[in-house]
């Protein structure tokens, strides 16, 4: 245990006491540094994707018919799941930034669960942005193959943090 730094050899920081009990344990840098890069990177895309939605209703609006008419309600439904998935997720890296930062439970595996959690928010809403942009006849277009990718990127994340949270 260094007493100057509050380390102990496990990397665990201590309370000002000195101890590793109770409720004076400090956050780690790694989880400062990454929950404040969540935060910052959730809140971001939840800027883009809101307003990604507003130029859906915009051209709604508009009744624009590359995007309104019967033949493209692939390309309608493609664009608003981005805009759906991409807003959802950039609140779960909040979450997830919020709960590096809060202190009240330790996490492990945070760099792979970061990097789980930010490809899956970018993959997911452009594999559906990117199936929409190109129809080939009715179906989704080829960039819709992201999709998946992120979605299973964003659930191996998830259920690391929902497995790995623990308290002690």
């Amino acid at each position: 245990m260094n007493k100057a730094t509050g380390t102990k050899k496990d990397g665990k920081t201590t309370g000002s006491g000195g101890s590793a009990e109770g409720g004076g344990r400090r956050r780690g840098g790694v989880e400062t540094a990454t929950g404040s890069r969540h935060l910052l990177f959730g809140w971001r895309m939840l800027l883009v994707f809101l307003a990604v939605g507003l130029g859906l209703e915009i051209m709604h609006g508009l009744k624009l018919d590359w995007y309104l008419s019967v033949g493209h309600e692939t390309r309608r439904l493609m664009f608003t799941l981005a805009h759906a998935h991409g807003a959802l997720f950039s609140i779960v890296n909040v979450l997830f930034g919020l709960t590096l930062l809060s202190g009240s439970g330790h996490l492990s595996r945070v760099p792979l669960i970061s990097r789980l959690l930010i490809g899956g928010t970018i993959l997911l809403p452009l594999g559906f942005f990117l199936g929409g942009l190109v129809i080939l006849d009715g179906d989704p277009g080829y960039g819709v193959v992201l999709a998946p990718v992120g979605a299973g990127l964003l659930v191996l994340g998830v259920a690391l943090i929902a497995g790995g949270l623990r308290t002690d």
